[in-house]
């Protein structure tokens, strides 16, 4: 969650943001469709009330994206 609101802040051009949100030009082999990072993020945002809110945009606010990031880690610790 931290590297990817370091990554929402990069220039577009950046590769890693190319890569956060890039979409790949290969055939999806059958089943199930694999998670992308930015899917584990949005399944994150949802768990601590932030469904539905563009995180691209919310990660521009380095404030407020600390307080998520942080609320996000507590979930994870017992």
């Amino acid at each position: 969650m931290r590297w990817a609101g370091h990554v929402a802040r990069m220039w577009e051009s950046g590769v890693a943001y190319r890569l956060l949100g890039g979409k790949r030009d290969r055939k999806r082999p059958l089943g199930r469709p694999r998670l992308s990072w930015e899917d584990n993020i949005k399944m994150d945002l949802m768990e601590v009330g932030c469904e539905g809110v563009d995180w691209m945009d919310l990660a521009q606010d380095r404030d407020r994206w600390l307080a998520i990031v942080n609320a996000v880690m507590n979930l994870l610790v017992p």
